[in-house]
């Protein structure tokens, strides 16, 4: 299944963090990133089932043939393929600081034979690439996993060209709306907000792109919001078998034990809630996602 609906109604796939001055690149501190998600499984079956129509439609108008593209946390590259045939033959680079996504990124642009698509590893705190290097900056369902979300966006800037687009995209987890109310839903988005904050992230990053870009030097600023909406009994089998198994064999399973915060019995529940809920003829689960379009 994929993340599919309209914009505004689109399917899936702390306190505010107070931020230390930017240093210059040749100090840049190590700020040990934590992947909240990891790369199982489940984690990549949601994320290959994003599209740029389905998790990127407020930037599609910007995109024109001829443009050169830069995504950042590109994942397995399903929304930068869809990019590099929206701006054909302009050249689109996906990174990723995985060597095995960008391994699977890479075979996915040969077998759809994108000559104008390319992928490797980086760091979004530390482009290798000159000033004002890309028409369009592009970073979906990252910030909410950085600890330095304001460097990132900054660092993004730089390497957009003057007048180009730093383009950003974040769920908001406590944001997130569902019925039946289970409890083990409860106990998940508790849980999920302790381990995500844990390795100093924001979960809730959408609600905060405004706030996070004017911090970054941007003023130049359009927000928009779309939903992942999750409500028929093909997405809701999706979702629920995508969290329940997330919940027990993920990254976020193992930090979730790992940092004392759960046990295996926990996460068994809250992956049968997942499926109960899955199961349930009225379910629905909303996703809501920021957006911000800002010129460099």
């Amino acid at each position: 299944m994929s993340e599919q609906s309209s914009h505004g109604q689109q399917s899936e796939p702390s306190p505010s963090q107070q931020h230390d001055p930017i240093q210059a690149n040749n100090e840049q501190p190590d700020r040990g990133d934590v992947y909240t998600h990891g790369h199982h499984e489940s984690v990549l079956r949601s994320h290959t089932s994003r599209t740029a129509g389905n998790s990127a439609a407020y930037l599609i108008p910007h995109l024109t043939h001829g443009l050169s593209v830069l995504d950042v946390g590109s994942g397995p590259g399903t929304i930068t393929a869809d990019f590099a045939r929206l701006v054909a033959p302009g050249q689109v680079l996906g990174l990723d600081r995985a060597p095995e996504v960008v391994a699977a990124a890479t075979a996915l642009a040969t077998d759809q034979h994108l000559a104008n698509l390319s992928f490797d590893t980086g760091d979004v705190y530390q482009l290798d690439f000159p000033d004002e290097s890309f028409d369009v900056v592009h970073a979906h369902q990252v910030l909410q996993h950085l600890t330095d979300p304001v460097a990132a966006l900054q660092e993004m800037r730089r390497v957009a060209k003057l007048g180009g687009i730093v383009a950003v995209r974040d769920a908001d987890f406590h944001g997130m709306s569902w019925y039946p109310q289970l409890p083990e839903l409860d106990e998940w988005m508790a849980l999920y907000q302790q381990v995500a904050r844990h390795n100093q992230a924001e979960p809730d990053a959408g609600r905060r792109l405004l706030h996070w870009a004017q911090a970054a030097g941007f003023t130049e600023l359009t927000p928009s919001s779309a939903n992942w909406l999750y409500a028929t009994p093909e997405q809701r089998a999706w979702l629920s078998g995508v969290w329940a198994d997330r919940v027990t064999g993920s990254a976020f399973a193992e930090q979730a034990v790992g940092y004392g915060f759960a046990d295996a019995a926990t996460l068994a529940r809250i992956s049968a809630g997942w499926r109960a809920w899955g199961a349930s003829e009225d379910g629905w689960f909303i996703m809501p996602n920021g957006e911000i379009i800002a010129r460099a």
